[in-house]
C-alpha cells in the first residue's frame, strides 16, 4: 500500500470504480445472454423484448464511459443480426 495521503486515496477509488464497471460489464452479458438464450428457445418476440432491454443496458455503459461507442454498436449490431436472422 501506499505511504502518501494522495496515493492512498487513488487506490481507494480506482478500486470502487472498478467494482462499478465490472458490476455494469457484469450486468450486459447477463442481457446478452437472455438474448441468446430467446434465439436458442426459438421464441421470436421473447429474442426481440431481450434484443430491447439488452441495447438499453448496453447504451447506458455506453455512457458511463464503460465501454467505447464502437465496442457497443458492434455488441448491439451482433445481437440484432441474431435476433433478425430468426425471421
Amino acid at each position: 500500500m501506499a505511504n502518501i495521503k494522495s496515493a492512498k486515496k487513488r487506490v481507494l477509488v480506482s478500486q470502487k470504480r472498478a467494482e462499478r464497471n465490472k458490476a455494469a460489464k457484469s450486468k450486459v452479458k447477463t442481457y446478452i445472454k437472455k438474448v441468446d438464450a430467446a434465439i436458442a428457445s426459438g421464441d421470436q418476440e421473447a429474442a426481440k423484448a431481450a434484443l430491447r432491454e439488452a441495447t438499453s443496458v448496453i447504451d447506458m455503459a455506453t455512457s458511463k464511459g464503460i465501454y467505447h461507442k464502437n465496442t457497443s454498436s458492434r455488441k448491439i449490431s451482433r445481437l440484432a443480426l441474431a435476433v433478425n436472422k430468426m425471421a
